[in-house]
């Protein structure tokens, strides 16, 4: 669960949502071999494109940069293009950096977008950074003006890692990490897009950042309260570490206080540890020793956004994954229940956003306008089990949510708040992180899903 002012970008979101409508594990638990997978018959809402091989780096435009042959291709800074400074917003201080630039092919997508998000994943030794920004076409013919995506680094010691806020040309705006049309009842759509990478590095250092995958995720989720009912099709539950977001509440003021606020970086680190990985000694020297599970901490201060003042960025926390040993991480919506079976039964959880009143979902004991649980699996009778970091207590994490509630509390995009107003839900958004080598059978799930 959020604090009050963590879900504020998304309110700021569902404000715009609503007017238009006014106006209008273990690594041999994650390879068990997966069942044949069940398509959904749905309309496609969303269109995922991600650039991650070596011939993909090579299709872009490059200055100072060049593509990386390797066993995880990726891409790099060459002879840089040139130098400039950075003067940092949250610290004050300017630095000059060498950079090079990549820019992607255009990409046009076959849903034509009110919102999209970028994700990428990228090692970023001391020393240097790396910026993401989005360009495209209106559905009328113009063009919007090149968006700051984020401004990332893995660490803190360089820059502070940053969304920016302020970005705006009438007809679309950044949200924190998310670029939206501003009145999708006019009927413009985003149709057509690139990316741009900027990498950054210490002049005369020799160092570079190095990114193995950028995409973005288009969406065009229809206006709706409810979702059709989806049929249950799998039982089966994976074996995620179970970790309590409340147990933290009041640490690290620095990082949002803990408790309510990290209910992302909590999930993100369930998953993470899922696969096999984990923060070492040496990492979590820094967190109080008489605190419980300090790799929740560590996650929490390598998730956050300065300019947001929370742990909540999406993106931000597909990054964190991907800065452990051969994991990527990605921001998708999903369509169904459906696609998060086809997931599970490859050894696959999820980390979904939803929205709702504590009388829409039994159980849960509490109401929330954003927050973040994982997926693990369903029960026999179809019902969601999810690891709930809204939970007093690690022992207590594991919980199971009526299917019908469930799926509808996370796809729908919009609800009544418990003032009577509509606001917006997040439509089926969720967080995907697997291993850079997959099974056939994770190929093909992901695959199923729109995710590569």
């Amino acid at each position: 669960m959020t604090r009050v002012s963590e879900p504020s970008r998304r309110a700021l979101l569902a404000v715009a949502v609503a007017a238009a409508a006014t106006a209008t594990a273990s690594t041999a638990a994650a390879a068990t071999p997966a069942r044949a997978v069940r398509t959904h018959a749905g309309p496609g809402l969303v269109d995922n494109q991600a650039w991650t091989s070596y011939a993909d780096w090579r299709t872009g435009t490059a200055k100072g940069t060049r593509a990386l042959a390797a066993a995880r291709p990726g891409l790099v800074i060459a002879t840089p293009a040139g130098t400039a400074d950075y003067t940092d917003p949250h610290t004050g201080k300017t630095a000059t950096w060498e950079y090079g630039t990549w820019t992607s092919p255009v990409h046009r997508l076959a849903v034509p977008a009110t919102e999209a998000i970028a994700s990428w994943n990228a090692h970023t030794p001391a020393g240097t950074w790396l910026q993401v920004e989005l360009t495209g076409t209106y559905s009328d013919g113009t063009a919007t003006p090149w968006y700051v995506m984020g401004r990332w680094a893995a660490g803190d010691q360089d820059i502070k890692r940053t969304s920016v806020d302020g970005q705006k040309d009438g007809r679309s705006s950044i949200w924190t990490d998310t670029f939206s049309i501003d009145d999708a009842a006019s009927g413009l759509r985003l149709v057509s897009y690139r990316l741009r990478l900027t990498l950054y590095r210490t002049p005369g250092s020799g160092l570079t950042p190095t990114v193995w995958r950028l995409g973005a995720m288009g969406s065009d989720i229809p206006d709706r309260f409810t979702v059709p009912a989806s049929t249950p099709g799998l039982a089966k539950e994976l074996t995620v570490p179970r970790y309590s977001q409340e147990i933290h509440a009041g640490q690290y003021p620095e990082y949002d206080n803990g408790g309510e606020a990290w209910c992302s970086p909590t999930s993100s680190q369930m998953i993470i540890e899922y696969w096999g990985r984990r923060p070492t000694a040496e990492q979590l020297a820094w967190v109080d020793p008489a605190f419980a599970d300090p790799q929740v901490c560590h996650a929490a201060r390598f998730t956050y956004d300065y300019q947001y003042g929370g742990c909540g960025n999406w993106p931000f926390n597909a990054a964190y994954a991907a800065t452990y040993k051969d994991l990527q991480g990605v921001v998708t919506r999903l369509r169904s229940l459906t696609d998060l079976e086809t997931l599970i039964a490859a050894g696959i959880p999820a980390m979904t956003s939803q929205s709702f009143l504590k009388s829409e979902l039994t159980g849960a004991g509490y109401g929330t306008s954003g927050h973040l649980m994982t997926v693990i699996g369903f029960t026999a009778g179809g019902d969601v089990i999810a690891n709930d970091p809204a939970s007093p207590g690690d022992d207590a994490v594991r919980r199971v949510y009526k299917r019908r509630e469930w799926e509808n509390i996370w796809l729908r995009t919009k609800r009544y708040n418990a003032s009577g107003n509509v606001v917006s839900g997040t439509g089926g958004v969720c967080y995907l992180y697997f291993p850079a080598n997959l099974s056939a059978g994770q190929s093909e799930a992901l695959k199923a899903v729109g995710v590569r």
